[in-house]
């Protein structure tokens, strides 16, 4: 939900400093520091690929001090009636849940942003800061570059969900979405699924 605001938002070359709370993010980062400047599509870049929360964490700060608010909005209206934010980033919280339903709709639309879909499909990617610190950045789904016709969408783990992923693969006209969550082993299970579905088809 976080990239698919920004990129409604379309501002991708717009200059952010990172502020001193997304450094302070958890889990999976970039290595971000108070101060640094990068553009936007570079911080959405490390948000997709790398799943990084400082990266996250400086987007959301930048698009609006209310950005949860703006995502809960966005989550009505696209009638994703099972989901609630508390955290731009996804860590948990009181107050955040969502369903294999609506992150399913929700990787469809995001999917029809063609930034998304280039970033979704790089295996990794080289970003730098304004003042030419240099980022390289593997992606964090281990499908990309190794599935054959996987092109996105996104990983996901936080003690309280598990290791979760949206995956969507295409081969011979045929697309195929798959969503797990708390999938202890989800790489295993996604391509199971996939291979199942393919076959089917």
């Amino acid at each position: 939900m976080t990239a698919l605001i920004v990129l409604e938002r379309g501002r991708l070359d717009e200059l952010v400093v990172v502020s001193r709370r997304a450094t302070r993010e958890t889990g999976t980062r970039m290595g971000l520091r108070p101060g640094d400047n990068l553009r936007v599509r570079d911080l959405l870049a490390a948000t997709v690929v790398r799943s990084a929360n400082d990266a996250c964490r400086a987007l959301a700060d930048h698009v609006s001090p209310d950005f949860l608010l703006l995502m809960n909005r966005r989550a009505a209206e696209l009638r994703l009636r099972d989901t609630r934010y508390s955290d731009p980033c996804g860590h948990d919280g009181v107050g955040t849940y969502s369903t294999a339903a609506d992150l399913a709709r929700l990787a469809e639309l995001v999917m029809q942003q063609p930034d998304y879909v280039e970033l979704a499909r790089l295996p990794r990617v080289r970003i730098a800061s304004a003042d030419g610190r240099k980022f390289e950045l593997r992606n964090t789904n281990a499908l990309i570059g190794r599935y054959d016709g996987a092109i996105g969408v996104k990983t996901g783990f936080t003690s309280g969900a598990g290791n979760c992923l949206v995956a969507i693969a295409e081969r011979d006209g045929a697309r195929v979405l798959v969503v797990l969550l708390n999938a202890p082993n989800r790489w295993w299970n996604a391509v199971g699924l996939l291979d199942s579905a393919f076959q089917a088809w």
